[in-house]
C-alpha cells in the first residue's frame, strides 16, 4: 500500500484487481462487443441482405467469438476459486454473513452522501456482478449448443450432425450446415424442436445482458463521480485510492 496527497489530505492505494482479473474483464468487453455486433447482424439479416451463405459465415464468425469467450468466462470462473481476495465468489455473490446489514449501510450512507468505502465491490455492486456472471454463463452455455444445431460446430456438433442424420449416421461427416442434404427430415425438425428453448433463452438473455451492461457502465461512471477512487482506472493498473481505509480491507489478508 502506497499513498501521496491531494487538497484532502493522504491518499493511499490498495492493490485490488490482480492481472488476470483484469486480462479477463478486457477480452470479455471484447467478446462481448463483437458477439452483440455480429448477432446483430444475424437477427436483421434479411434488412441487411444478407445471403445464405453470408448468414453461414456470420454464425461461424459468432461462435468463434463465443469459443474465446466461453473459454475466457470459463478461467474467470476458476480463479474466482483460486485467485486474489477481493476476485473470489464469496467476496462476490451477494449473500453471506452479514451481507444484508452491509447492504443497508451502504444505502443509507449514500442517502447522506457520504458512501462507504470498498476495495472490492460494494454491496449494490456485488449483486449486478452476480447478474451479469449469471446472464455470461446463460449465453455461454446455450450458445455451444446453438453451435452445435446450426453449424454442427463442437462441442455438440457431431450428436446432432448424427441426429439429423437420422438412421444413416454415416453421412453426418458430410453434412454442410444451412444445407438439406443428406438430413432427415423427421430427424431434422426433432432436433429443431429440442433447440427452440435454447435459441428462446438465448434472444432474451441477451436483451437482459444488454440492459444490464448499460446500467453496470451507469453505475461505473455516477460511482467513480461520487468516490473518486480510481474505479475505472483500477481495471487497467489494479489499483484504486481512498483517503481512509476501505470498509473490506484486511492488512493481514490483502
Amino acid at each position: 500500500m502506497n499513498h501521496a496527497s491531494d487538497n484532502h489530505g493522504p491518499v493511499y492505494s490498495y492493490r485490488v484487481w490482480d492481472r488476470s482479473v483484469r486480462l479477463f474483464h478486457w477480452l470479455n468487453v471484447i467478446c462481448v462487443i463483437g458477439l452483440i455486433g455480429v448477432g446483430l447482424v444475424i437477427m436483421n439479416n434479411k434488412s441487411f441482405g444478407v445471403s445464405a451463405d453470408g448468414k453461414i459465415l456470420l454464425k461461424t464468425i459468432h461462435v468463434y467469438f463465443g469459443y474465446v469467450f466461453a473459454a475466457n468466462l470459463t478461467w474467470r470462473i476458476a480463479w474466482g476459486f483460486i485467485g486474489g481476495r477481493f476476485c473470489r465468489w464469496p467476496a462476490i455473490f451477494p449473500f453471506g454473513k452479514g451481507y444484508l446489514n452491509s447492504l443497508i449501510s451502504y444505502l443509507k450512507a449514500l442517502k447522506t452522501g457520504r458512501p462507504v468505502h470498498y476495495a472490492g465491490h460494494n454491496p449494490v455492486a456485488r449483486m449486478m456482478a452476480t447478474l451479469l456472471f449469471l446472464l455470461l454463463i446463460a449465453q455461454a452455455s446455450t450458445g455451444l449448443i446453438l453451435a452445435g444445431t446450426d453449424l454442427y460446430f463442437p462441442p455438440f456438433g457431431q450428436e446432432m450432425a448424427e441426429w439429423v442424420a437420422g438412421e444413416d449416421r454415416g453421412l453426418a461427416a458430410e453434412l454442410k450446415p444451412g444445407s438439406k442434404e443428406g438430413v432427415d427430415p423427421v430427424a431434422y425438425q426433432e432436433m429443431r424442436a429440442f433447440r427452440k428453448p435454447f435459441i428462446t433463452i438465448h434472444n432474451y438473455a441477451f436483451y437482459v445482458l444488454s440492459a444490464a451492461i448499460l446500467l453496470h457502465i451507469i453505475g461505473v461512471v455516477v460511482t467513480e463521480i461520487k468516490e473518486k477512487s480510481g474505479l475505472v482506472s483500477a481495471m487497467f493498473t489494479g489499483n484504486k485510492f481512498f483517503h481512509q481505509k476501505p470498509l473490506d480491507w484486511d492488512d493481514d489478508e490483502a
